[in-house]
C-alpha cells in the first residue's frame, strides 16, 4: 500500500477531484505514515514547501477514520496574522470532509469565543498565550474542552523554540495532557534547521518521534548584493528596478520600514507598509491590497517572514541584512513559487554592517550551512511564570502537586532548583500558604499581574508601553512615547508610510490624536540590536579576506566598499589582532560575535576594556597579551551591564538573584578560549 492509499478514501477523492492535485509533494507523502501511526513528527520543508498540508491532510484522515468528535486538533502559530491567513485555507480543507475550523486569539470578539465554547470546532487555530488564557479562565470547562484533544500542530516551530515562547508552549501542552487519557500527538512544522533530531526530542520528550522532509539547502537562486549607502539611494534603486513587478522589501527595523515606505510613496511608487506597530486593520488592508495588486511594493519587517500569503510575488529585496541564514532563507523563499520562476533576493546595503552581514550570510548559505535552533538554557523565568499560572488554573493546590507538574513541564531543570523557585514565590508574596502546604495566589502577584485577568502573566515576551495613534475613529498604529513626548507643537511622525501631525497626546489613556500632514515626519521606536553569532562573524572576516562568495552577484559598488573596509578592519586567522588607534584606544579584533565579545568586555574591565561589538573589543589602554577570557559567572557578576540584562529578562522579579543572574549569564555570555600561537 502506498502512502497516499493510507489516507481515508473520502479525503483521497477530494484531493484529486475537489483540489485538483495530481500528486502530493515528497514531504507530504513522507508525513502520512508517522502522523497516521500516531507518532510525534517534525516536518521539514522550505517556505512554501507545503508543510501545512503535510500535517493537516493525514490528521483529517485520522479524524474520519477514527470518528473524532469535539475539539480534536490545536493548530498553533507564533503570530495572529498567520492564523488569520490560514483560516480560510484550513476551513476549505476541513469543510470538504464535513469538519469545521475555528480561530481564537486576542483580536477575536468575546461573543465569538462564547459560541466556540458552546459548540467547539474540530480544529482550533490559536496562540500559546490564548491557550494559556483558556487554561486559567473560570469560564473554561477544562475536562470537556481539552479532554477530546488528540493532536497539536505547531507551525513555524523554529520561531517558537528559539526563545522563551517555546518553553511556554511546551509547558502548556504538558498541562493540557492532565485532562486527557494520553499525551497529545505533537507535530512540528519547521523551515530547514541544522539540528532536527534535538528539536523533535525537545518538542516531544517522550514517545515515538519521526522526521519527514529534508534539511538540505538549495542554492539554486538569483542573489545580488549592492551597496547603496542610504535609505534614499535604496528608494531610488527600488523605484527604477523591476518596474511592473510585485516586490516585497524587508527591513529589520520599524523606523527604516517607515522611512523607506515614505520615500517610495514620495517617488510615486504604489507602496504599502506592514509592521507590528501598525493597527491590525491597517496591516490587514495593506497585506490584502498587496496580495491582490501588481506593480507595487510592500515594505515590511519580519512580520511577513513567517509564511503569510501575500499573493504571487516576483521579487524579494532586503535592506541591509537579517542576522541569521535562517531568516534569509525564509525571506527568499517567498519567491520562486510560479512555474518556471526562480527564487531571488536583492540585498541593498545602506550601512557597512549590513553589507558585511549580507556577504557573511550568503557565504554560509553557499556552504550549505544554517543555524541550529536551541531553546534558551535555564528557563527559570518561565518555570516561575508557570508555577503561578498552575496555581491560578487550580485555585488552591498542594505544593507537592505544583512540584509534580513543574517536573513534567521542565524535566531539564534540577528538582532542587524548581523547589527554590516555588519557595522564592512564597517568600516574596506571589504565592500564599493557606495551611498544610496548600497554596493560592498571593497579594504580590495580584498587585503586579492581576490587572486585566492576569493578561501580563500570560505572555513570556514583553510588549512595549506604546501610545495608540488615532485619526478620527481609525486606529493607525502605535507610537513610542519617547518620539512624541515634550512640548514641541510641530510633532510630525511617520506611520504606515504616511506623515501625521500629532495634535494632542493623553498619556494617561495612552492615546495620541493624529491628522494627515504634508511635512515629512520622523520614525522612532526603541528596540534592541540583533545578536550576531560566532559563525556569522567569522564569515565576515573571511569575506574581508577573500571577497564575496561566487554563489552571488556582487555589484562593483559592493566590491569597492569591501576593499575599503578590508583596509580598516584587520582580520585574524586563528587568533586575535591587537590594533593601536591612539594612546588611549586599542582594539582587539576577534570576529567572535556578540556574546563572546560581550564576555571579553565583562571579564576585562580591569584591563581597560570599555566597549564591544560583533567584530572587536575596545580598550582604553593596551591590554596584556594574555588578557583574560571569561569562563565562569564570577567573571561577569560585577559587570555594569549585568543589571540591565537581568532587568530585560521577563519575570525576573519572580526569581531569586542567583537564578536570574545564572539564567542571564547562560543566555547572554559565551566563554572564550583564544588560540595564542
Amino acid at each position: 500500500m502506498s502512502d497516499f492509499d493510507r489516507l481515508h478514501p473520502a479525503l483521497q477523492y477530494h484531493i484529486v477531484n475537489s483540489l485538483g492535485w495530481s500528486s502530493l509533494r515528497s514531504t507530504q507523502l513522507e508525513a502520512i505514515d508517522p502522523i497516521i501511526s500516531g507518532d510525534h513528527a517534525l516536518l521539514l520543508a522550505p517556505t512554501a514547501g507545503g508543510k501545512t498540508e503535510a500535517a493537516v491532510l493525514p490528521v483529517l484522515s485520522r479524524m474520519l477514520q477514527d470518528d473524532w468528535r469535539g475539539l480534536s486538533v490545536l493548530y498553533l502559530c507564533p503570530i495572529k496574522a498567520l492564523l488569520n491567513n490560514l483560516e480560510s485555507r484550513l476551513s476549505h480543507y476541513a469543510g470538504l470532509v464535513g469538519r469545521r475550523v475555528g480561530i481564537w486569539h486576542g483580536d477575536i470578539a468575546d461573543s465569538v469565543k462564547q459560541r466556540l465554547r458552546r459548540d467547539p470546532p474540530d480544529i482550533l487555530l490559536t496562540t500559546p498565550e490564548s491557550l494559556e488564557g483558556m487554561l486559567i479562565s473560570p469560564r473554561t470547562e477544562r475536562a470537556e474542552w481539552f479532554g477530546s484533544l488528540r493532536v497539536a500542530i505547531i507551525d513555524e516551530l523554529h520561531a517558537f523554540a528559539g526563545d522563551d515562547r517555546g518553553w511556554h508552549l511546551r509547558s502548556v501542552m504538558q498541562r493540557i495532557d492532565r485532562y486527557r487519557d494520553r499525551p497529545l500527538q505533537r507535530i512540528g512544522l519547521s523551515a530547514t534547521v541544522r539540528n532536527p533530531n534535538s528539536l523533535i526530542e525537545w518538542l516531544a520528550p517522550t514517545g515515538e518521534r519521526r522526521i519527514a522532509g529534508s534539511s538540505s539547502i538549495s542554492t539554486d537562486a538569483e542573489v545580488v548584493i549592492d551597496y547603496v549607502g542610504s535609505i534614499e539611494n535604496a528608494a531610488t534603486v527600488i523605484t527604477r528596478l523591476h518596474r511592473g513587478e510585485k516586490r516585497l522589501v524587508f527591513c529589520d527595523s520599524r523606523a527604516i520600514a517607515e522611512q523607506l515606505g515614505h520615500a517610495l510613496r514620495t517617488a510615486g511608487v504604489r507602496t504599502l507598509v506592514s509592521h507590528a506597530s501598525l493597527g491590525a486593520a491597517e496591516r490587514k488592508l495593506a497585506e490584502q491590497e498587496f496580495a491582490e495588486g501588481s506593480d507595487c511594493v510592500i515594505v515590511a519587517t519580519s512580520t511577513l517572514e513567517l509564511g503569510i500569503d501575500v499573493g504571487d510575488l516576483d521579487r524579494v529585496i532586503q535592506i541591509d541584512a537579517p542576522s541569521t541564514v535562517s531568516s534569509f532563507l525564509q525571506r527568499m523563499g517567498r519567491t520562486g513559487r510560479r512555474q518556471g520562476s526562480r527564487r531571488n533576493c536583492l540585498f541593498l546595503a545602506i550601512s557597512d554592517k549590513g553589507l558585511l552581514i549580507a556577504n557573511a550570510l550568503t557565504r554560509l548559505w553557499s556552504e550549505d550551512w544554517v543555524e541550529a535552533v536551541n531553546p534558551p538554557p535555564l528557563p527559570w523565568n518561565v518555570c516561575a511564570q508557570q508555577a503561578l499560572l498552575i496555581v491560578l488554573e487550580n485555585g488552591l493546590i498542594p505544593q507537592a502537586e505544583i512540584q509534580q507538574q513543574l517536573g513534567r513541564c521542565f524535566p531539564e531543570l534540577p528538582e532542587d532548583g524548581r523547589r527554590e523557585v516555588v519557595q522564592t514565590l512564597l517568600e516574596r508574596g506571589h504565592l500564599f500558604d493557606v495551611g498544610g502546604s496548600v497554596l493560592q495566589v498571593g497579594p504580590a502577584a495580584e498587585k503586579e499581574f492581576g490587572k486585566g485577568h492576569y493578561r501580563d502573566l500570560l505572555a513570556t515576551f514583553s510588549g512595549s508601553d506604546l501610545v495608540l495613534g488615532r485619526y478620527g475613529t481609525q486606529d493607525i498604529g502605535y507610537l513610542d512615547p519617547v518620539a512624541i513626548a515634550g512640548e514641541d507643537a510641530e510633532r510630525c511622525i511617520l506611520l504606515g508610510g504616511r506623515s501625521w501631525q500629532v495634535t494632542s497626546v493623553d498619556f494617561s489613556r495612552r492615546l495620541a490624536t493624529l491628522e494627515p500632514s504634508d511635512q515629512k515626519g520622523d520614525a522612532h521606536w526603541l528596540g534592541s540590536s540583533a545578536v550576531i553569532s560566532r559563525e556569522v562573524a567569522k564569515a565576515v572576516a573571511q569575506t574581508l579576506r577573500e571577497g564575496p562568495t561566487h554563489a552571488v552577484h556582487a555589484s562593483k559598488r559592493t566590491r569597492t566598499r569591501l576593499e575599503e573596509l578590508e583596509e580598516s578592519m584587520p582580520t585574524p586567522d586563528g587568533r586575535y589582532i591587537l590594533q593601536e588607534l591612539t594612546e588611549v584606544r586599542w582594539r582587539v579584533w576577534t570576529y567572535l560575535g556578540t556574546l563572546a565579545n560581550r564576555t571579553l568586555l565583562a571579564s576585562n574591565r580591569s584591563h581597560g576594556a570599555s566597549k564591544a561589538c560583533e567584530w572587536y573589543v575596545e580598550f582604553k589602554r593596551r591590554p596584556p597579551e594574555d588578557f583574560a577570557a571569561c569562563s565562569s559567572l564570577s567573571d561577569v557578576v560585577a559587570d555594569p551591564a549585568l543589571p540591565a540584562l537581568v532587568e530585560s529578562l521577563k519575570f525576573n522579579e519572580l526569581l531569586s538573584d542567583q537564578h536570574s543572574t545564572w539564567e542571564v549569564f547562560m543566555r547572554c555570555f559565551q566563554p572564550v578560549a583564544f588560540d595564542r600561537r
